[in-house]
């Protein structure tokens, strides 16, 4: 006669086992998404005997301030930034430079590679805004380089050779100051 109270055993010996050959092929299988930053070069510390405070012309530095309320101030005038970059970096102070005179900017730099932009950012203004501002500057420096690459290589920026993009870059080098206030 069979007893029908007594209920047959599981053998949960090998679940532990089961469950950490998947863990560990989970772990292994899955890929963890990276978040990309700001893609920025810090700047090379100063040689043995060589200046490190050089001063830059006040003409050479176009000064951006980001406010409490993002408020964007290029050289204390609200404006339209990337046209203004455009203008200051690449004018070589051979021109007017029209944009910049409408708001009261300076002529523009002597140089591309004299130019230098000064970056003011307020501790309050948000994150974004500061993204903006450097996605607006990274903007007038593909600009100016895919100019430059058209005209001196008539070639677009992803056909250069490395070192036909190294004279690009050369000719236009990224120069930011930051701060924060």
């Amino acid at each position: 006669m069979r007893n029908s109270r007594i209920r047959p055993d599981v053998n949960a010996g090998s679940v532990a086992d089961i469950a950490f050959l998947l863990l560990i092929f989970f772990l292994v299988c899955t890929t963890i998404s990276v978040e990309e930053g700001i893609a920025r070069d810090l700047p090379k510390p100063c040689a043995d005997g060589a200046p490190c405070n050089v001063s830059i012309a006040r003409n050479n530095l176009l000064n951006i301030a980001l406010g409490e309320n993002n408020q964007l101030l290029v050289n204390d005038m609200v404006s339209n930034l990337k046209y203004i970059l455009v203008d200051f970096i690449d004018n070589n102070a051979s021109k007017s430079c029209d944009y910049c005179l409408g708001v009261g900017l300076p002529l523009a730099s002597d140089h591309p590679k004299k130019a230098m932009i000064s970056i003011e950012t307020m501790r309050n203004a948000s994150y974004d805004s500061y993204i903006a501002v450097q996605d607006e500057i990274t903007a007038a420096y593909f600009e100016l380089r895919v100019r430059y690459a058209a005209l001196q290589f008539d070639k677009p920026l992803n056909e250069l050779t490395p070192q036909e993009l190294k004279q690009v870059k050369d000719a236009y080098p990224f120069q930011i100051m930051e701060s924060i206030l």
